[in-house]
């Protein structure tokens, strides 16, 4: 694991020659490509979220599509459509963006539920069906959502359903000041910046067959267990409407692999679970409206659990 570990520091360092900053989105993005995973990014415009997952396409050499969802979006405007062919004289169905390795679904909150809905057997299944023919999509295969919080208007509450497809949902930060001044003087140059490719698909799905080999220990799964379970204890934790379920558990167990292989280690340790909860969990965990009301937070609850959760010896 120390090789793929350098390998993921030498692309983290390709992406800085364009993203300043933003280390745990950036961080997020290779647990999620690695651990065959869709993330779901939230916060306000401008925040380099697009340029970010195109600067990871170009350095891994990986085909982009960026998708503007609006009100109007049909689901063939997502998937396929059939696009009449006159001098044939036949219909031929034309693959549209989904096909894509990554696929940036910009604004995904400003779809209706059928747009939503057209989404879930591709990030589930990895395969869109066209008829009577199941088109199976390229691996890797990740959807990487944007949605903008701070805008109601005009905007759609995406389905628990699809919310739990997701296997992380990360908060993009404002950069810090002197990240703002490197971006400043970064801004003339970055347009024209060609990056390196790093490794590509073969090496993607390698390290993926090695991350499964990760030695896991029974306190281990414990640990994971305990955490997910509390969220469903409502007596302990009465602000939580509706807790984790076991696709917690299961995104959990191989986003902590992942974390150990990006530090070169070969099994996890309770800092791996630790460190992607929130990632894991805010997105799973529905609050009680009085909760909401009183300005609790999923962190918060989430922070709770952690400090409560002891890990077994």
């Amino acid at each position: 694991m120390i090789e793929f570990a350098q390998k993921i520091q030498e692309l983290q360092a390709e992406v800085w020659n364009i993203i300043v900053g933003q280390e745990k989105l950036k961080r997020d993005i290779v647990v999620a490509l690695l651990a065959w995973g869709h993330i779901l990014l939230e916060w306000a415009p401008g925040l380099a979220k697009t340029r970010t997952i195109s600067s990871y396409a170009q350095a891994l050499k990986l085909s982009f599509q960026r998708i503007q969802f609006t009100p109007d979006l049909l689901p063939s405007d997502l998937i396929w459509a059939k696009i009449y062919d006159p001098d044939a004289k036949i219909f031929e169905v034309k693959k549209w963006p989904i096909f894509a390795n990554f696929v940036l679904a910009d604004e995904i909150n400003r779809a209706p539920s059928k747009v939503q809905s057209a989404l879930l057997e591709s990030m589930e299944e990895r395969q869109v069906t066209i008829g009577e023919t199941t088109f199976p999509l390229d691996a890797p295969f990740m959807v990487l959502a944007t949605q903008n919080p701070l805008e109601q208007e005009w905007t759609f509450q995406l389905p628990e359903a699809q919310l739990d497809r997701f296997l992380l949902k990360t908060i993009v930060d404002y950069p810090t000041m002197s990240e703002e001044k490197q971006i400043l003087k970064k801004s003339l140059i970055r347009d024209k910046t060609q990056l390196s490719k790093i490794f590509g698909k073969k090496e993607i799905l390698d390290y993926r067959s090695e991350i499964e080999n990760i030695e896991v220990s029974e306190s281990i799964y414990d640990y994971i267990c305990n955490i997910v379970f509390s969220t469903r204890d409502t007596k302990k934790y009465p602000e939580i409407a509706y807790g984790a379920s076991p696709r917690a558990s299961l995104a959990l167990l191989r986003t902590s692999k992942v974390m150990a292989a990006m530090q070169g280690r070969d099994f996890v340790i309770p800092e791996d679970v630790k460190e992607m909860c929130f990632g894991v969990l805010r997105h799973r965990i529905i609050l009680e409206y009085e909760a909401m009301a009183d300005g609790i937070i999923t962190e918060d609850i989430i922070e709770k659990i952690l400090t409560d959760t002891q890990l077994n010896s």
